[in-house]
């Protein structure tokens, strides 16, 4: 008796991790959120992508892809329509109640966080690794990823060995418009830290600056990202429209810097390294010339 029950103990035992390897990962995915997107680029996920948002612009291949439109501002017709087994986004995408729709249609909708930190990402691309069964690339992206950092902060530290960090400000505008001051606890604020700039905003979040505030701060750097328009018209149409700004020492000395606000979406992102790096050469023109 004692041996029967031991084989139906065995039968049922395999049975379930049959099932369980059988499960199957969802194929066709929709991203919200640009690094989110460019990370399941990167894991491989790409040829699973049915439909991205309008911040996922890299890599270019993305653009090609049906847009479901900005993060923040989803229709679930929108999303529904693309016939997606799973949607992905951070705690930016939106809104509440849109979500609520798509998952009552039967499509898994996870969300991960947009914290600018490592530990952060880490448990994103673990957590991404898991749902594209990609786990130890995942593991690997992320150690390549931390290995960079460990560079970029070496390649600061020499540099601030001759040179204080210079006040910057990162400025978020669309066409030119009143800009968006970067403050504390945002990737744009991580983003200058890392890149051995001191932030010269003390509030939290994004927020828009008042015409005395911007005079008092004087930035020596002014690094700006419009959400519209790129190069020479984006910095035509943001000092015409901001004059102050123009008066500033950083455009003075011609330390005025542009970003892709894409980088400030959706956490901390791939080609975030890279342009770390970018920045640092302009924040430590003379000290950074040899460092590799």
């Amino acid at each position: 008796m004692r041996l029967n029950i031991r084989v139906v103990a065995l039968c049922v035992a395999l049975l379930a991790s049959q099932q369980v390897g059988s499960t199957e990962l969802p194929q066709r995915w929709v991203s919200a959120g640009g690094a989110l997107s460019e990370w399941v680029s990167a894991l491989g996920g790409e040829s699973k992508l049915v439909g991205v948002d309008s911040t996922s612009q890299h890599p270019e291949s993305l653009r090609a892809l049906p847009s479901i439109g900005y993060q923040r501002q989803l229709s679930a017709e929108g999303v529904l329509s693309l016939r997606p087994q799973i949607l992905v986004g951070t705690e930016e995408m939106g809104p509440p109640p849109v979500l609520s729709q798509i998952r009552s249609a039967g499509v898994q909708v996870e969300l991960f966080s947009a914290t600018p930190d490592l530990s952060t990402l880490q448990d994103n691309l673990a957590h991404l690794g898991r749902l594209l069964g990609a786990d130890a690339k995942a593991a690997q992206l992320f150690e390549h990823f931390q290995q960079q950092l460990v560079r970029q902060q070496a390649r600061v530290a020499q540099a601030q060995l001759k040179r204080q960090a210079p006040g910057v400000l990162l400025v978020l505008g669309n066409a030119g418009g009143k800009p968006l001051i970067a403050g504390k606890d945002t990737a744009a604020d991580w983003l200058l830290q890392q890149a051995g700039g001191r932030n010269l905003a003390s509030h939290s979040g994004y927020k828009p600056f008042s015409v005395e505030a911007l005079a008092g701060l004087n930035p020596e750097v002014l690094v700006f990202a419009d959400r519209a328009l790129s190069g020479e018209a984006a910095r035509a149409a943001l000092f015409k429209d901001n004059p102050i700004l123009a008066s500033t020492r950083a455009a003075r000395d011609g330390r005025v810097v542009e970003l892709d606000p894409t980088l400030l979406v959706g956490g901390l992102g791939p080609r975030l390294p890279q342009s770390l790096a970018a920045l640092t050469a302009r924040f430590y023109p003379n000290e950074t010339a040899n460092t590799p």
